[in-house]
């Protein structure tokens, strides 16, 4: 098992801005967002990882986007953490290289507003085709019906 994830490790490097071991099952690795494709291809191509899904959350800090990597044989999971500022909320699509996150890409997207570039189809997924164009539903500042909270 060691021996994966010393591979990660190795082959990241300076990449890595953070490393956190929930447990021995769960990694976390951050890396600046303009590292995205080039560290998951690393773990999709290089390492085998299976693409599980990704994950958007809205917090403080900007929006942090999560894609999730399995090491099946191994029973670890490796999460793959950026985090887009809110005033520039664009990211590289890994969808180039795991054509299996194309409908999460674009759920997120249209959920919190995180735009993935060079998106192969960047279009609606979820929402109606009458939902307001910039209204992100999963966004800590839109209410339950639909509007941007005041101040």
């Amino acid at each position: 098992m060691e021996d994966i994830i010393q591979k990660v490790k190795d082959g990241l490097g300076d990449k890595i801005e953070n490393w956190e071991e929930k447990n021995p099952r769960r990694v976390y690795i951050t890396v600046d967002r303009k590292n995205i494709k080039e560290v998951a291809l690393f773990l999709f191509e290089d390492c085998k990882a299976r693409f599980v899904i990704s994950t958007g959350i809205d917090t403080p800090k900007g929006f942090e986007i999560l894609h999730h990597f399995s090491f099946d044989s191994f029973g670890k999971v490796v999460s793959l953490k950026v985090v887009v500022p809110k005033s520039n909320p664009e990211l590289e699509s890994i969808t180039p290289i795991i054509p299996g996150a194309e409908f999460i890409e674009r759920e997120i997207y249209e959920m919190l507003g995180v735009k993935f570039l060079n998106h192969p189809r960047p279009e609606r997924l979820l929402l109606s085709d009458d939902w307001p164009k910039d209204i992100y539903p999963l966004r800590k500042d839109v209410t339950l019906d639909g509007e941007i909270k005041k101040d």
